[in-house]
């Protein structure tokens, strides 16, 4: 449903502010793979206390929606730009409750600091192992009213005590296929 509607250029009508956002792997003390997730803060808006990936709305001084997805994942988990290497563009997603069209992007950050969260913003990182992101047990769906469909059913993953879904979910779905294509 959300394919037939990008392609129909509805979205466009919408004037959809733009977003950046970074789905970052990089490996532990140990070298096993982890996957960076945030929890949002509480505030008056609709992606409060949600779990996403670092990442935010353009702003002037951005090149492109690339630039925004680096400069946010870098103010919100102090991931400096120059230390990711990014690995592909995924597929846009809209978010019609907050009118976005996000822009994701796979990055690796090979040698980890540790994170700087911007307290502001970021109540907590949520550090997902891979082999956990890609054990279907952690794959669910959940049944969703939104403001574009009623009772649909939505992928979401269960991760470190955490349910993620929404467009995260949609995302971290395009990611984990790409990766079994792979491995």
């Amino acid at each position: 449903m959300r394919i037939k509607w990008l392609e129909s250029r509805e979205i466009e009508k919408m004037k959809p502010r733009k977003a950046g956002v970074m789905a970052l792997f990089y490996p532990d003390l140990y070298q096993k793979t982890k996957l960076l997730l945030i929890l949002r803060k509480t505030y008056e808006g609709v992606h409060s206390n949600q779990i996403g990936f670092p990442g935010g709305k353009v702003e002037k001084e951005d090149k492109n929606l690339l630039d925004t997805a680096l400069r946010e994942t870098h103010e919100e988990v102090g991931v400096p730009p120059e230390s990711v290497e990014v690995l592909k563009q995924l597929s846009e997603v809209y978010i019609p409750p907050s009118n976005f069209l996000v822009q994701p992007f796979i990055g690796m950050y090979s040698n980890p600091k540790p994170f700087l969260i911007q307290e502001s913003e970021v109540e907590d990182v949520v550090e997902v192992y891979l082999h956990d992101f890609l054990d279907n047990a952690n794959l669910m769906e959940q049944k969703l009213s939104t403001s574009y469909a009623k009772n649909i059913n939505v992928p979401a993953y269960k991760l470190n005590g955490y349910t993620v879904w929404g467009a995260t979910a949609m995302m971290m779905s395009e990611i984990k296929e790409l990766l079994e294509q792979v491995l």
